[in-house]
């Protein structure tokens, strides 16, 4: 499999072009476009992923475009939702259609980093020791209900999701590439729970909130269990259905090279410093709502999500509705709010609505 072929753009004025589309000025030479034949086998190994899910998962097509996008875009995601609403069968499902490793870990208060990571054992037969790696040397590692486990333990897992690598006696070692952190947590049950730190909340590309599915929904998902005859979904898929880590690599280079025009980079740029108080159009009383706004990675991340969802949508250039589709899920959980608008019962979903709505559209 080759590489995205990249062609100069034809000399012109660049009149008549979409807003975002390469113009031939760039200042880092040559402006390139994606080859359309690219573009069409991009999709087409995205098709086959979610016709994957489809064959395990009835509904949450928003959380399936959710862990899609940020899989392609390199990211991690955090999933908040009531128990039973399918997040590890998601998960699982995301690990069989990409050909990966799969790690599942039920964080407790009492898991240990050495748990997590890896530790270095005694081998009496050649009394050195040995490296045993842990669970999350993956390519998609679930993290259930991370908010139970210890700070000491979301310390270690934060070095993994930065540097992708662990330290298991003083020696570095690699995880797999690709490699993903899909980490759940119940809005509901707060006894034995740690809050996240805001440090390891921010290197999440994603947080979604799933909701409940509607009655259609839960009926064809009863249908679907009744008709095979089983609890357990079915993980196993033929090579022709799915695709392999090497498609995986070849549609996140795909998405880098997509096209982020200027204008984009700015409407970007004045979204994440509106929510700090500042930007275009500053939103009076701001200040008293919200206690810290999002930090310069959620740039980085809504320029990364919007080249996945502009690919998706089989263009090789973003435009500003592709920023638009996922700025809440990249904000949310970096939008924090003073203890007076909680108590008021407003949300950060409300104020990155308003935010949206402050910014000029370029």
């Amino acid at each position: 499999m080759t590489g995205p072929n990249t062609v100069p753009m034809p000399a012109g004025p660049g009149q008549g072009r979409p807003l975002g589309a390469p113009q031939q000025s760039d200042p880092q030479g040559v402006a390139h476009v994606l080859n359309p034949d690219t573009i069409a086998h991009a999709n087409e190994l995205v098709s086959r992923i979610r016709a994957c899910f489809s064959r395990g998962l009835i509904g949450q097509q928003q959380l399936r475009e959710s862990l899609i996008v940020t899989l392609m875009a390199g990211g991690h995601i955090l999933i908040e939702s009531a128990p039973g609403l399918a997040k590890t069968t998601a998960a699982r499902l995301l690990a069989s259609s990409v050909s990966g490793s799969f790690s599942r870990i039920q964080c407790t208060p009492d898991l240990m980093p050495a748990d997590l990571v890896g530790t270095q054992v005694f081998d009496f037969a050649t009394q050195r020791m040995t490296t045993q790696i842990g669970p999350v040397h993956a390519n998609i590692v679930l993290l259930d209900e991370i908010n139970r486990s210890s700070p000491k333990t979301q310390s270690a897992m934060l070095e993994a999701m930065a540097e992708g690598a662990t330290t298991i006696g003083g020696e570095s070692i690699p995880l797999p590439s690709p490699f993903m952190v899909i980490a759940t947590q119940n809005p509901i049950d707060e006894e034995g729970t740690y809050t996240l730190p805001e440090a390891q909340m921010d290197r999440f590309m994603m947080k979604t909130v799933m909701t409940y599915p509607t009655p259609e929904q839960e009926g064809r998902m009863l249908d679907m269990l009744t008709r095979r005859r089983t609890d357990q979904p079915d993980y196993s898929h033929s090579p022709e259905t799915t695709i392999s880590l090497r498609d995986l690599e070849f549609l996140r280079d795909t998405v880098r090279h997509v096209h982020v025009a200027g204008a984009i980079m700015k409407y970007v740029v004045d979204l994440v410093s509106t929510t700090r108080g500042s930007g275009p159009r500053p939103i009076q009383g701001l200040g008293n709502i919200v206690r810290l706004g999002a930090s310069p990675r959620a740039s980085i991340a809504l320029v990364r999500v919007a080249q996945a969802q502009a690919l998706l949508n089989r263009r090789d250039y973003v435009v500003p509705e592709d920023v638009k589709d996922f700025a809440t899920d990249v904000l949310r959980h970096r939008v924090l709010l003073t203890f007076e608008a909680q108590a008021d019962d407003i949300t950060s979903d409300e104020v990155i609505d308003r935010v949206i709505k402050a910014v000029p559209v370029p």
